[in-house]
């Protein structure tokens, strides 16, 4: 069983990159691969990460990069959160402990990072787009490199993958698909594609399927005879009138894609094919490790562990989540309204829904990775006297952007959408931040955001917005709060109403979401008010030209974009009502802000309670020093 001593690399360590790897025999390549599980489970043991998906393509990365000449050849990884094992082959493997932290290595592909990266990715079901642009890219510049994109089950459920293969299939270029079917995406697989695979892997045809392949593959047969093999019998390893085939595509497969002696001669021969190939590899999310076997969700994304032992859960009880008060409360309301429904793009676990789908599963719709039609979905629940609640991460939701005007906005219907990771997220990185919620709806009729400064607000701001007969968004961080305990009830707080939480002079902080108790503790240390405005549309106007007639200044703080955010709502708020005073908008910067512990990130931007203060000390440094001496402040004009 693994433990926690560093593993015997002999080979691995000497592997620095895919040009070391194809110099070794092919009888090397087995112990290569279990030389790299068993130092990807040391490695991310020790930092934390993805774990099942990475464990699962340990040999489909040896493979592809002892076949393909890289990095002329382009490999694009869909998602991207599967090429740990790529990271390593690719000169990266001693600065794995550095993985998804502030300077370290990214958790997903970046083409800043390595040029082996050819594609940055980390959102799902853009990978074929992106290897066929490569491969008609190649094709205009008179190159015959290879484009490959590696797509899991789960991701080929999105409509952009089909869209991509619909264009591929009536192109000449050299791309290869491979789908990586490991039976499971982050959630388990939904609808009609999943159920297609599953008959198409299941019982006797599978087995058949694999045989042939290893009798077609036996001694690396000449291309010609590879061809001349399909055409005339071996229909059990290339599927008649499949769905990739309709598209196009010659496929090939299913082949196990733990076994090097069919992937390696596979590969090797589909190199030289012409025209759009499909490659249907089969693996195993946590494969060599069986704890991750058994349990590849709870192992898909796990924190620092010890490997001979596994996930332990903590001995003291970890605060609730946003997740959980979210989880709660949709039971809660489900129980108490039967037009209620829960929706969630593939992401029953991440967003909570679990408990949910047990209780209310007439009720509950995991429509896939498919968040344009999530909205949509949603939507045409409305229409018909039904309240949908959407739970989708921030930065999901930008992925269904037009449906959320078209569909939803325009026609003005009821949608709650519970935008979960909003603000920074940390490790993920920026490709996951939901950063720009605020901005993106707020300038959309019809919309009103919601942001919750604590748990038990989070609670009352989501029957708030359940109430309305208009679509709300009610935005939360990922992890827990301030800690505040949560009270039972389903009773709302005022539609569009803030507060004054603590009354100073001189300078007030409004503060959108959880930036509240921070810019409490500012305001309670420099004698100045703290405005919960809970609210950044509609604004509490009312509220807000109270605080401006008797202060000097205001400062607003928010975990999101400055740029068109709830700061900039205040101002053009202030400017419409001609109310003329100084503003310091705080909040996150124009720029992607990378992996990290969320707490550096946001001390480094200046949104904790020591860059609060030091903000307001030096823009209203005179304010302050008049305050301090006791002379009048001049109010708003």
């Amino acid at each position: 069983m693994p433990d926690n001593a560093k593993p015997t690399t002999a080979l691995l360590s000497q592997i620095n990159s895919p040009h070391d790897l194809r110099r070794l025999p092919r009888s090397d390549l087995p112990r290569v691969a279990d030389e790299l599980r068993s130092y990807l489970l040391h490695s991310v043991a020790q930092t934390g990460g993805h774990l099942s998906s990475n464990l699962g393509t340990v040999e489909l990365s040896i493979a592809m990069h002892y076949v393909f000449d890289t990095p002329r050849d382009r490999f694009v990884w869909d998602v991207g959160h599967q090429t740990y094992p790529h990271k390593i082959l690719t000169g990266r493997r001693d600065r794995m402990s550095t993985l998804r932290q502030l300077g370290g290595l990214s958790g997903f592909p970046q083409r800043a990072e390595s040029e082996y990266d050819t594609f940055g990715t980390a959102h799902s079901s853009t990978s074929i787009s992106a290897a066929l642009g490569m491969a008609m890219a190649a094709k205009i510049q008179g190159d015959k490199r290879y484009s490959v994109a590696v797509i899991g089950d789960g991701a080929l459920t999105a409509g952009m993958a089909f869209e991509a293969m619909n264009h591929a299939g009536v192109e000449d270029c050299r791309l290869l698909v491979i789908l990586n079917d490991n039976e499971m995406s982050i959630s388990p697989p939904v609808g009609a594609l999943n159920r297609y695979l599953a008959q198409l892997m299941s019982g006797q045809f599978y087995a058949k399927a694999k045989s042939v392949g290893k009798s077609v593959l036996k001694g690396a047969p000449t291309l010609f005879e590879l061809a001349k093999r399909i055409e005339e019998h071996a229909k059990g390893m290339v599927v008649p009138a499949t769905l990739f085939e309709q598209f196009g595509f010659n496929y090939i497969g299913p082949i196990d894609g733990h076994d090097l002696d069919s992937l390696i001669p596979t590969l090797e021969n589909i190199k030289h094919l012409t025209g759009p190939q499909f490659l249907h590899v089969v693996t195993r999310k946590g494969q060599g490790y069986q704890m991750a076997e058994a349990d590849p969700i709870a192992y898909h994304g796990p924190s620092k562990f010890d490997p001979a032992i596994g996930i332990q859960k903590p001995s003291v009880a970890p605060k609730t989540t946003f997740t959980q008060v979210f989880g709660n409360w949709l039971c809660d309301m489900a129980a108490q309204d039967e037009r209620l429904v829960g929706i969630t793009p593939a992401m029953r676990e991440g967003s909570g829904l679990v408990e949910f789908e047990k209780r209310f599963p007439k009720r509950y719709f995991d429509v896939g990775i498919a968040e344009q039609h999530s909205v949509t979905f949603a939507a045409g629940l409305a229409t018909e006297g039904l309240k949908p609640v959407l739970a989708i991460y921030s930065t999901f939701l930008q992925r269904g952007y037009d449906q959320l005007i078209h569909d939803v906005a325009i026609q003005n219907l009821p949608v709650v959408f519970a935008l979960d990771r909003a603000g920074l997220v940390g490790a993920d990185g920026a490709t996951h931040a939901g950063n720009y919620d605020i901005a993106y709806l707020r300038c959309i009729p019809n919309m009103s955001i919601a942001c919750p400064a604590d748990e038990n607000e989070c609670r009352q701001l989501l029957s708030s917005a359940f109430e309305q007969n208009h679509p709300v968004a009610v935005r939360y961080p990922r992890g827990a709060g301030a800690g505040v305990a949560v009270q039972p009830g389903l009773t709302g707080l005022p539609f569009g109403k803030g507060e004054i939480r603590l009354q100073g002079e001189n300078i007030a902080i409004l503060a959108f979401g959880t930036l509240l108790y921070p810019a409490i503790a500012v305001a309670d240390k420099l004698g100045l008010t703290a405005v919960n405005m809970r609210w950044a549309k509609p604004l509490d106007t009312e509220l807000l030209l109270q605080v401006a007639r008797s202060h000097a200044a205001i400062v607003t703080v928010e975990d999101a974009a400055v740029m068109g955010g709830a700061g900039s709502a205040v101002q053009e708020a202030l400017q419409a009502a001609g109310v003329v005073l100084p503003v310091l908008s705080l909040g996150l910067p124009d720029l992607f802000i990378e992996h990290g512990d969320p707490a550096k990130l946001m001390a480094m931007h200046g949104l904790d309670a020591a860059g609060i203060e030091a903000a307001i000390s030096a823009r209203f440094a005179g304010l302050l020093a008049q305050a301090s001496k006791g002379k009048p402040l001049p109010k708003a004009a």
